[in-house]
């Protein structure tokens, strides 16, 4: 089971300024918030498309929690090994894959998990952010 929401679902916090997210897809995750167990990987993909071009991007996760975001490792935060055939190519649509680990040290605990994918200039190609519980 998946999660699924596009650009019409605000409620996600869904933006770009270089990039134009058409879907975002989180598995397993069959409700909302996605109950994120600890000690399992759960696969993300975004297909959006590309405003401008750059050479390569790269991936920074959060948790977000009162307002502050504490760094989400991922285990490849390079976009051009995560799916995206690099340089990116303005008006090109793109499939990011990627994986959230959920670490089993991870505390149980409710939060925002902020997903980014910026250019080679350290602009925005896509932020979103869905509801997660991580428990055991």
């Amino acid at each position: 089971m998946q999660t699924a929401f596009n650009t019409q679902n605000r409620r996600y916090g869904i933006r770009s300024i270089d990039g134009s997210i058409q879907e975002v897809n989180v598995s397993p995750c069959p409700t909302q918030p996605c109950l994120l167990h600890k000690g399992t990987s759960y696969s993300i993909n975004v297909t959006f498309a590309s405003k401008i071009e750059s050479q390569g991007s790269k991936a920074r996760v959060y948790g977000e929690m009162l307002h502050v975001d504490i760094p989400f490792p991922i285990p490849e935060p390079d976009g051009c090994k995560s799916g995206i055939q690099c340089p990116i190519q303005k008006g090109h649509s793109y499939s990011y894959l990627n994986k959230l680990p959920v670490k089993s040290e991870y505390p149980s605990i409710k939060l925002i998990v902020k997903w980014e994918l910026v250019d080679d200039q350290d602009q925005m190609l896509f932020c979103w952010k869905i509801p997660v519980q991580i428990t055991s």
